[in-house]
């Protein structure tokens, strides 16, 4: 078993927890945070972290206690680490940047899919109330988590993926 998957595999299930216990309890206004969806939008850009096994972990892990379908958590997830992948493909220059971008696109796409699935069930509730309740307040949110998050996914990558030594 690869090292990073001994780090990375309990670090998750602490996430999913805390999650689950804390950071869902911090609301604004009806929106919370989503600290796995920001920390795999800061895990898929760094240098050589491979986002896909956590995109897939995360999603069924959280689909597994969450209220909605496994597969939308799943798919969201896995759009943060589409999303994350493109922006490294590209050569990114400012990583920070990038993370808000993949945080902001990911969240919205996030909701916006929770939204069209719960309609489809039968959800009453609006767009506009959707929008400036539920995803505005959780955008801000998540944004704010970014940068506390940065530097220690940033010196997590440092550790689990260690810059070969030139001599």
């Amino acid at each position: 078993m690869p090292m990073r998957a001994l780090i990375l595999f309990p670090l998750m299930i602490f996430l999913v927890i805390l999650q689950s216990a804390v950071v869902s309890r911090i609301n604004l206004l009806a929106g919370h945070a989503d600290i796995l969806l920001v920390f795999l939008a800061l895990w898929g850009l760094q240098e050589r972290a491979d986002v896909w096994p956590w995109a897939i972990a995360a999603g069924l892990l959280v689909g597994f206690i969450s209220g909605l379908p496994w597969l939308v958590v799943l798919a969201g997830y896995l759009l943060v680490a589409a999303l994350t992948w493109l922006l490294r493909r590209r050569i990114w220059e400012a990583p920070l940047l990038g993370v808000f971008a993949v945080t902001f696109i990911g969240t919205l796409s996030m909701h916006s899919i929770t939204f069209v699935v719960l309609k489809l069930s039968g959800n009453p509730q609006g767009f506009t109330e959707t929008l400036e309740l539920i995803t505005l307040p959780s955008l801000l949110l998540n944004l704010l988590l970014t940068l506390p998050l940065y530097a220690f996914v940033r010196d997590l990558a440092g550790w689990v993926h260690p810059a070969k030594e030139t001599l």
